[in-house]
């Protein structure tokens, strides 16, 4: 019998399961009440889903730099922030769709702009949050006694 395997089948991950569940429900109530807050109409641009992909991008890299840089996590912490929190929180399917109704509206150049800026802010935002957590941790973490 294969480690965590009872009577041939897998056991469920319960707990992995639970935080992923209890951290995508907070992401995506976050991600709602930031949508309603600052909603749009399909020819404007969609600033709400817009600066909720970049923020998600950037504390996925502060998130990433801090638990596998600058100190250790417990094992629930990456799958509760990690993918249940920001994936939740991020939400590019609503990204197409909202470029999706812009072109349907008849703006094709508010939808190129934001099909074209929304991945190229959010890949710079991970990077920005990589490494601003890890100018920040610089001083935190342990240097070699010489």
């Amino acid at each position: 019998m294969v480690s965590g395997e009872v009577e041939g089948r897998r056991r469920v991950p319960w707990a992995l399961l639970g935080v992923i569940s209890a951290g995508g429900i907070l992401g995506s109530l976050a991600r709602y009440g930031i949508s309603e807050a600052f909603g749009h109409g399909p020819a404007e641009f969609a600033w709400a889903t817009f600066l909720i992909n970049v923020s998600g991008c950037l504390l996925i890299g502060v998130l990433m730099a801090a638990i596998t840089e600058v100190w250790e996590a417990h094992p629930l912490t990456r799958p509760f922030l990690g993918i249940g929190v920001l994936g939740g929180y991020t939400t590019f399917s609503a990204y197409v769709v909202d470029a999706q109704r812009a072109l349907d509206v008849g703006q094709a150049r508010t939808a190129l702009l934001y099909l074209a800026v929304t991945p190229v802010c959010a890949l710079a935002a991970v990077f920005a949050g990589t490494r601003a957590t890890r100018l920040a941790a610089r001083p935190l973490k342990r240097r070699p006694r010489s």
